[in-house]
């Protein structure tokens, strides 16, 4: 089964979280980057994220029509993994563990921070098939399974991006 397959297995039950949270359809902005061209040009370290996509087959999948919501571990979130770890996951060998780590931080529609409001938190299930909590603090903080959006709502033709300080691990 082909990762653009396996993806697409996932999108309609990770498609029934979203919109039990009302999130209003939003036209697709004109003139911006996909996903994976805007991990690679983005000025904040987003690199090993686009090379991992890149390695995992999945930069393709991602530059399609989505709309996606990626939850980005900055390059600084890839270098608090254990030494070693990340160059493993690279290895051809590893391309189906890598894929699933990378799609658990991807999840269908496109999320903004303006859909939920301080106090709130969301149950999402992302393209791996697995749940992730977002979950907005009473100072307008957001985390992913712990982990802090560190710079939100970057928007993309085919969805939006948030740069996280962790790597979220299913």
């Amino acid at each position: 089964m082909s990762v653009l397959s396996s993806i697409r297995r996932w999108i309609p039950a990770a498609a029934a979280v979203v919109t039990v949270l009302a999130f209003a359809p939003i036209a697709q902005p004109q003139g911006l980057n996909t996903i994976p061209v805007e991990l690679e040009t983005l000025p904040s370290g987003y690199s090993t994220l686009a090379a991992a996509l890149q390695a995992a087959g999945l930069n393709t999948a991602l530059a399609g029509p989505g709309p996606f919501t990626v939850f980005a571990p900055s390059n600084v979130a890839f270098g608090q993994l254990p030494a070693g770890t990340v160059e493993s996951l690279l290895q051809p060998a590893n391309r189906d563990q890598l894929t699933r780590i990378l799609t658990y931080h991807v999840v269908p529609g496109r999320i903004t921070s303006f859909d939920l409001q301080p106090g709130q938190s969301a149950t999402l299930t992302t393209l791996a098939g697995l749940p992730v909590q977002v979950q907005v603090g009473s100072d307008g903080s957001i985390t992913v399974n712990g982990a802090n959006v560190i710079v939100g709502d970057i928007p993309v033709s085919n969805g939006v991006i948030h740069g996280i300080d962790g790597v979220l691990l299913p």
